[in-house]
């Protein structure tokens, strides 16, 4: 039996589980890497911090190092590795924009400490399926990319 998206699921299959958003699957996987990057002694001074404008940017975590240094990190999550996995996606043009936040950020704030722009990958299911093992790989690449590089 065939129904539209519009109509929904059948009546008989109410207790079919809801598939995760991609919105709820980005917010996971910044959850995790935050948590990750917090049992490692940085601190969180923003989440999602966006310019506004077409072709702006975005940078998923604003963190501090316990010495000071500002890091700017992009959280990239993938449930496999095919075409290339996580880090594969972090394009020039997405570097670029990320950039182009983390220096409105730093105008914000009037001084500008040491910086860098780190990435945090996570390969694997956020949410497997019902019997599936559920093996999550986090990597943080401290220095992913720099300003200059992307411009």
């Amino acid at each position: 039996m065939w129904f539209s998206r519009k109509q929904g699921a059948p009546e008989s299959q109410p207790n079919r589980p809801a598939r995760p958003t991609t919105k709820g699957m980005g917010d996971a996987a910044e959850d995790m890497a935050l948590a990750h990057l917090q049992r490692h002694g940085l601190a969180l001074v923003q989440r999602n911090f966006k310019t506004s404008g077409r072709g702006g940017g975005e940078v998923d975590l604003i963190m501090r190092e316990p010495d000071g240094t500002l890091v700017f990190v992009e959280v990239r999550q993938r449930g496999s590795t095919r075409q290339g996995g996580a880090g594969a996606s972090i394009t020039a043009t997405k570097q670029r924009r990320i950039v182009l936040a983390a220096r409105h950020f730093l105008l914000r704030l009037g001084s500008e400490p040491p910086c860098r722009f780190d990435v945090v990958l996570i390969q694997g299911q956020l949410a497997p399926p019902a019997g599936a093992a559920g093996l999550l790989h986090i990597d943080w690449l401290r220095a992913a990319f720099d300003a200059s590089a992307s411009f």
